[in-house]
């Protein structure tokens, strides 16, 4: 499903795997609180100038995305984000229409948010699919209305405005977002551009400095972080 990256040793960053010295954040600031949004849309957490750039392009329904979140996500942020060292990108890859929904959501709040209510999707995502799964008549007919009612109607049929509303987005600020039929489409015009320059084919798939990961587990990234001189 992915083409193979080169040998870990060809990733810029450390001689030998050298470790890189830690980059300390500006003063008051912290870089698992550092948020940019990049020209490709993506979240970026962390250092933006970073001397290892770690990109994700995930689904908010992909079971794989949510074993990675789980399992990769904190010592990520913790240890390799904390560091300055690597950087930590999250781009959207669409696979249903549920995906432009959940992304809609999770970028409808300040930029900060993003991420971690993405990984609140992946932590419940059995409880997320039994929504997406539990109307589908509403969600049928959800799909033959108009684009600036669609969205709304579909969030509103599977349970998603009433999951992020606990997780602190309001209901009338999702519907507000989800309405917006200019910036939806804006979102899936640049989801489709990303994916198609750097040939995505499945997620979640991984870059390291723009050399594309063969694998999609954190067992596989780590040690790429690591030889590249993230400690």
């Amino acid at each position: 499903m992915l083409a193979s990256c080169d040998d870990a040793a060809t990733v810029d960053g450390a001689a030998n795997g050298e470790a890189l010295p830690a980059i300390a954040a500006p003063a008051g600031a912290k870089w698992t609180e550092t948020v940019t949004v990049t020209p490709e849309g993506g979240f970026l957490l962390g250092n933006p100038d970073a001397p290892l750039k770690l990109v994700e392009y995930a689904s908010h329904t992909c079971s794989h995305c949510a074993e990675f979140a789980k399992t990769g996500k904190e010592t990520l942020k913790n240890q390799y984000v904390a560091s300055g060292v690597v950087s930590f990108e999250q781009r959207e890859a669409f696979l249903n229409p549920f995906d432009v929904v959940i992304a809609g959501l999770a970028q409808c709040g300040a930029k900060e948010q993003m991420q971690p209510l993405s990984d609140e999707v992946w932590q419940n995502l059995d409880a997320v699919f039994a929504g997406l799964q539990g109307n589908q008549q509403g969600v049928e007919a959800a799909g033959q209305l108009p684009l600036n009612q669609r969205f709304v109607a579909i969030a509103e049929a599977t349970g998603l405005l009433e999951f992020f509303a606990a997780r602190g987005l309001s209901a009338d600020q999702g519907r507000a977002c989800l309405a917006d039929t200019a910036k939806i489409e804006a979102l899936v015009k640049t989801v489709e551009a990303n994916n198609t320059n750097d040939k995505i084919e499945g997620t979640p798939t991984f870059f390291l400095n723009g050399k594309k990961i063969d694998g999609t587990t954190w067992e596989v990234v780590e040690p790429l972080l690591k030889s590249a001189g993230a400690r």
